[in-house]
């Protein structure tokens, strides 16, 4: 499968369960679901909770303990 820039993918994995994946600009993936979902709609959901909330997450730097800006 290539990439799609900037986009979800939901795509059924060699189980027969359903994943999604995050591509970036550059058409490389920089997030998945890590797990499988029976059913479509749930894979959906999941992506679309991400898509959600990422646009305002903040960047933790775990050595510093503070907030990247």
């Amino acid at each position: 499968m290539t990439g799609h820039p900037k986009q979800f993918v939901v795509y059924k994995d060699g189980a027969g369960e359903y994943r999604w994946r995050l591509y970036a600009q550059n058409s490389k993936i920089i997030a998945d679901s890590a797990e499988g979902y029976k059913n479509k709609a749930d894979c959906v959901h999941g992506a679309k909770l991400v898509s959600s909330i990422a646009s305002g997450a903040f960047i933790w730097d775990g050595d510093e303990k503070v907030v990247i800006n």
